[in-house]
């Protein structure tokens, strides 16, 4: 089977990328308003893109109605987010945000989450996510055409936060985050099958 990616829907090609490009990542993202109400959502298509400097981007579709959604326009007035790690124990909070809920309306209040206040940016830490990255707008990219535009936001990643578990001989444990990853559809997965291969190269 062949798939035209250039003659199918929106949402099919959304499906086939979702399916194929899997297991991916959570973003959830966590922002504050010109209204000063806290936000938090999650965002799949997600990625590290540079060491140094430290840089990640994610993807943020428009509203079927071609509005942008309350995080694109939360970060394009203050320039500012954090990236929160879903572990186990996240998932089911993380998937209730994401319910269209109104602008004055907190994500953190409604599914009963903990907004913790940042060191260096004005978006709030989820208190309940093992770790937390603190990121400043860089730039972003506008893809597609309308209604459907895609922003993929690129951002600075300025601090991290560790639960302190999580950092054991001056290194982070992956195995422990547990993190939980999206696949297409309604599916996500968990990390409990876990192998190590060696390199056959050194870093340098």
């Amino acid at each position: 089977m062949k798939i035209d990616m250039a003659n199918i829907s929106y949402r099919d090609s959304h499906e086939v990328l979702a399916s194929v490009i899997a297991p991916r990542p959570i973003a959830f993202v966590s922002t504050v308003g010109e209204n000063g109400v806290f936000n938090l959502a999650p965002f799949s298509f997600f990625a590290p893109l540079c060491t140094k400097p430290a840089l990640i981007g994610f993807n943020v579709s428009s509203k079927r109605d071609g509005q942008k959604k309350d995080t694109i326009r939360n970060i394009e007035s203050t320039r500012e987010f954090v990236i929160n790690v879903v572990d186990e124990a996240l998932a089911e909070s993380m998937n209730q945000t994401s319910a269209n809920f109104p602008s004055d309306v907190s994500e953190f209040t409604e599914v009963g989450l903990t907004p913790v206040k940042a060191d260096l940016v004005k978006a709030p830490l989820v208190a309940e996510s093992p770790i937390n990255m603190e990121c400043r707008l860089v730039q972003i990219l506008e893809f597609g055409e309308a209604p459907r535009i895609a922003g993929f936001i690129i951002g600075e990643v300025l601090q991290v936060h560790l639960r302190d578990d999580l950092y054991v001989d001056g290194e982070i444990q992956p195995s422990m985050i547990k993190p939980i990853a999206r696949l297409g559809g309604e599916l996500f997965c968990r990390t409990e099958d876990i192998f190590a291969m060696e390199r056959p190269y050194i870093y340098e």
